[in-house]
């Protein structure tokens, strides 16, 4: 007897094209947005473009205007940035005298070593609390979710002048500036992991719970499998996939959290480069940050839908 697989191909297809289509309308919406309102903003485009404080001549100015076509309609104006941005073209930052992408492009590494090093520390530490306390009562446990209840509720700008104070001044361990080698990203991935942290542990250990209590947990207790072997083979799998839906929650954490760390600690990045366009109004600047920041919801979305169809056997059938 020949099985028919073609009806789950075309549901596999027309997932893969919903998706792909999702990811197109998320970074349109952004880059849409983000046009209008630079072109709704009061004043001169030029003046705002080349900053409060900067003069130009008026030759500048019109070249300016010509090169990002301020003197064409604006929907014919939006329809060129369109095609500028599927080139890759994020126009320029006349304030840095470099394109958009090459200033975000040298912030950008330093803004993914601290949030890699702050996903590593977070779901290292949240397994570990989740997997030590899941089921289990008395002191530990209570000591464990009040710690943790504490780290969700602590402001990272507090948290981080907490540990600069305890491990950079009265003990000096870790270096003030966090910047040169590894003994100075401790601090801030610490600083950005551990509100993560406590959120993570505890939907985690509600997912061990609900997992311990499954029929097959059962079944692999009576296999002769220990205890911490059914939490770590099986439950901890089952217990992982409601992590997905907090994909957006920690990516907007980890971008939102950058911008605070990173000027607690002095740290370069896309946080101190957002905080610098603001000031000086580099609207070029903000607006690619904009859109990268899209681009990274959208990259985060395919790859929690990969780790879903790896680790819940339910989404691939």
């Amino acid at each position: 007897m020949k099985i028919n697989t073609r009806p789950a191909r075309h549901r596999a297809l027309r997932a893969v094209a919903a998706r792909a289509a999702g990811a197109v309308a998320v970074l349109w919406g952004a880059a849409t947005l983000a046009f209008f309102a630079l072109a709704l903003i009061p004043g001169d485009p030029v003046t705002i473009m080349l900053g409060p404080f900067t003069t130009a001549p008026q030759s500048i100015r019109d070249q300016i205007a010509a090169d990002n076509g301020l003197d064409k309609p604006l929907f014919e104006r939006y329809l060129a940035y369109l095609g500028r941005l599927a080139q890759g073209d994020m126009g320029e930052s006349y304030q840095l005298q470099k394109s958009v992408a090459a200033v975000i492009g040298e912030a950008l590494g330093p803004t993914v070593e601290l949030a890699l090093a702050a996903v590593v520390i977070a779901i290292v530490l949240a397994i570990v609390s989740a997997v030590l306390t899941a089921g289990r009562e008395g002191r530990l446990r209570g000591f464990v979710t009040s710690w943790e209840l504490v780290a969700v509720s602590l402001p990272p700008h507090w948290l981080g002048i907490l540990l600069l104070t305890a491990f950079s001044f009265q003990l000096p361990i870790f270096p003030v500036v966090g910047v040169g080698g590894p003994s100075a990203l401790v601090l801030p991935a610490l600083t950005l992991a551990l509100p993560i942290i406590g959120v993570l542990a505890q939907v985690l250990r509600e997912g061990l719970e609900a997992a311990l209590a499954q029929p097959f947990a059962v079944t692999a207790r009576a296999r002769g499998l220990s205890r911490r072997q059914v939490r770590v083979r099986h439950a901890l799998r089952h217990a992982a996939v409601p992590l997905a839906t907090l994909s957006g929650w920690l990516a907007g954490t980890l971008l939102g959290g950058a911008v605070i760390v990173e000027a607690v600690f002095g740290r370069p990045g896309l946080g101190a480069l957002a905080l610098q366009s603001a000031t000086n109004k580099d609207m070029p600047v903000l607006i690619g940050i904009v859109l990268v920041s899209a681009l990274t919801f959208v990259v985060i979305s395919a790859l929690i839908d990969a780790f879903q169809l790896l680790v819940d056997p339910r989404v691939r059938t």
